[in-house]
């Protein structure tokens, strides 16, 4: 099957880590709280990085980040900053670190007032992309444009993460994802 060369679908069929990622995570919807801020740690730490380089970091991500748990995270010291900022395994960037940090308590808060931060993006959607990035800059740290853009076309809440001709399009559009509703 042919896809646009610029495609994802393109670039990633038949790639080590970008072809698992493609078929089996990106564009399908997420409603664990932990797995949705584990994309987001993500998103931010491929600033200025290329994708390739956090999908292989990923593991080291989720450990170091104690499976990207909200209320671990969400309780990190300074102890742990220093041990995230000394951990080779994951991007050393003292911004995106205390992002993590920052963000974990946020959702948290998100939680108490929506229930789930799942059910705080349901409650903020449909959005147009430009309404998304000023609803995360005001509510997250280390959020511009295309952070929120690719975290919300990972977990379905924008339309475009797969081309209508890629056979996981279909795949997604059955389990219903909220760009579709």
């Amino acid at each position: 099957m042919a896809f646009p060369p610029e495609s994802y679908c393109h670039i990633a069929r038949g790639h080590e880590f970008h072809g698992p990622y493609h078929d089996d995570e990106y564009g399908f919807p997420l409603r664990d709280d932990n797995e949705l801020f584990g994309r987001l740690i993500l998103e931010i730490n491929q600033a200025g990085l290329s994708w390739l380089t956090i999908l292989k970091k990923r593991g080291g991500f989720r450990k170091a980040y104690d499976g990207f748990s909200v209320e671990r995270v969400a309780a990190y010291e300074a102890t742990d900053r220093e041990r995230l900022l000394a951990d080779a395994g994951i991007i050393r960037n003292r911004l995106k670190v205390d992002a993590a940090i920052h963000n974990a308590k946020r959702i948290l808060e998100l939680r108490a007032s929506h229930g789930s931060f799942a059910d705080w993006l349901d409650a903020h959607h449909p959005r147009t992309k430009p309404e998304w990035v000023r609803l995360f800059k005001q509510t997250f740290r280390f959020t511009g444009g295309e952070i929120t853009g690719e975290f919300l076309l990972s977990t379905g809440y924008l339309p475009g993460a797969h081309v209508p001709e890629c056979p996981v399009y279909g795949r997604i559009a059955a389990k219903g994802p909220p760009w579709m509703s």
